[in-house]
Order: structure tokens, then sequence, then C-alpha cells
């Protein structure tokens, strides 16, 4: 049985100024996820440019911040951001949704489609394999903060949290970090390491992070204003990673699916005008 190290949240001040290690985990985050996008740039069936990486990493930010922000106020805590509206920009307590990040950053996907003419589903799957590094620093920095604890329970790695209580919990943190950051960051990296349909690694992305988010919140003590909100043992992480987990398998079918109707479409191709035909099909 272990204790948690009850680390300060704030890194270092310069002045005024506190940094807090939320905030680090984060940058991070996008430090490494920036050098990982340039390195996928270099593998052959990769259109990017280090240029477009750099201009992408803006759009980014945004999306996490203020996606992963206001879908913490929004699907866990609306009434009390209401009744504190200030509190919404107090980042450094911690406090950011997955589920909304992920819909700012596929916000910002389109919006960067948009404007550099690309399907957006090639650059969901260009990004994909990257954002577990985000939520591997980002669990860290649940951990340093002491938030996101388990459920009570005798294994022997159990972690007592003296903040919380006296009794032996999972170190849920540490568990979210393994699977949804190392483990999917090694799945996705080595599955979108070859040409892939398009919207498969996307899906893939949904599925395996769905699948292991709804597993391990089996660990996870339940937010306490939340509790069990479906069938008496649902969470409301649950709640919102089984829908990803759905529209990640259908993505993934209709994605090889597509594939397979225009292999069959053009059959009759020579090697040449096919791969010719398949450089088009990205370009839409």
């Amino acid at each position: 049985m272990f204790i948690h190290p009850s680390i300060n949240p704030v890194a270092f001040s310069v002045g005024p100024l506190a940094v807090h290690w939320y905030g680090l985990m984060y940058l991070l985050s996008f430090l490494l996820g920036w050098a990982l996008a340039v390195r996928r740039t270099q593998l052959a069936h990769i259109r990017w440019t280090r240029e477009e990486v750099g201009d992408f990493l803006f759009y980014v930010v945004l999306g996490v911040v203020l996606g992963g922000r206001l879908g913490y106020v929004m699907f866990y805590q609306p009434g009390y951001f209401f009744a504190h509206p200030l509190h919404v920009f107090y980042v450094w307590d911690g406090g950011m949704s997955f589920h909304g990040g992920m819909l700012g950053v596929f916000v910002a996907s389109a919006w960067f489609a948009r404007r550099t003419h690309k399907h957006v589903f090639d650059v969901t799957d260009f990004v994909a394999p990257i954002v577990p590094i985000g939520l591997f620093f980002g669990r860290i920095g649940n951990f340093i903060n002491g938030e996101l604890y388990g459920r009570v329970t005798d294994v022997p790695w159990a972690m007592i949290y003296p903040h919380v209580d006296r009794l032996p919990r999972h170190p849920s943190e540490l568990y979210e970090a393994a699977l949804e950051g190392v483990a999917l960051f090694a799945i996705l990296w080595i599955y979108a390491r070859k040409p892939r349909p398009r919207m498969a690694v996307s899906g893939a992305f949904l599925l395996g992070y769905g699948c292991f988010r709804f597993f391990l919140e089996f660990f996870r003590q339940p937010d306490p204003f939340a509790g069990f909100v479906t069938f008496g043992w649902m969470t409301l992480g649950q709640v919102y990673s089984a829908p990803m987990i759905v529209a990640g398998l259908i993505i993934i079918l209709v994605a090889y699916r597509l594939r397979a109707g225009f292999v069959n479409k053009h059959a009759g191709f020579g090697p040449q005008r096919y791969q010719r035909h398949r450089t088009i099909q990205r370009d839409e």
C-alpha cells in the first residue's frame, strides 16, 4: 500500500505568476505532440508539410483548451458554474473534459480542413495517433493534483489519498495514463504507419479510447456531484464513452467497405492507374 505523495500543484513561481504542474503537463503534451506530428510527415503516405503541422497546432490548442473546459462545464457541473461563472476560467484547478476536448479538436480540424482544402477525415486521421500523448500527460496532471482517484480496494498497490480519506483506493489516474495514454498510443501509432482507408484511423481512435475509458470507469470513483447515473452502475464517463465505441465500429466498417467498393469498381485498372485514382480520392 502506498501514500499519495501530495505534490504541491504549483511547480514554481515567477514573481506573482504561479506555474501549475497541470498547465505544464498540457505544455509537454503539445510540444511532444508537435514533434510526433512532424515525424508522421516523413511517412510516404502522409501528405502533410512541417509548416502545416505548425499551423494545425494552433487550432488544436484552441480546440483542446476551449472544448475541454466548456465540455467539463456543460457535461459535468453546469449548475455549479452557472452559480459561479468566474470559476469557468480557473483551469489551473483542473476540470477538463476529454469528451469536450475531443469535440473541440474535431471542430478545430474541420476549421483547419476548410482553410487548407483538405478532407476533414484526412485531418483527423493524421492527428488521431498523437492524441493519446495528451491523454497521458493529462492523467499525470490529475495524479499530481490528487483528483479523479479510484474506488476503494484491497489490491497490494492500493494508494491512500490523505486529502480524501484513509481508505486504500485504486490509483485510477495511473491506470488511465497507462491504457488511454501509452497503450492507445502504441496501438494507433503502429496501425497508422501503413496506408489505411480514409476514416479508419479516426474510427480506431474512437473505438480504442471508448473501450479503455468504459473499462477503467469501473476502477475510478464516480464524480461526487453525479454518482451512478444509469442502470445503477454506469458513470457519466461510461455514458459518454459508449457512443464512441459504437461510432468507432461504424466508421471503421464504412471506411473498409468504401475502399472495397472502390477496388471492386476499378478492378480492371492497372497498378499505375489505380494508384492515380487513390491519390485523387485522398485529395477529395
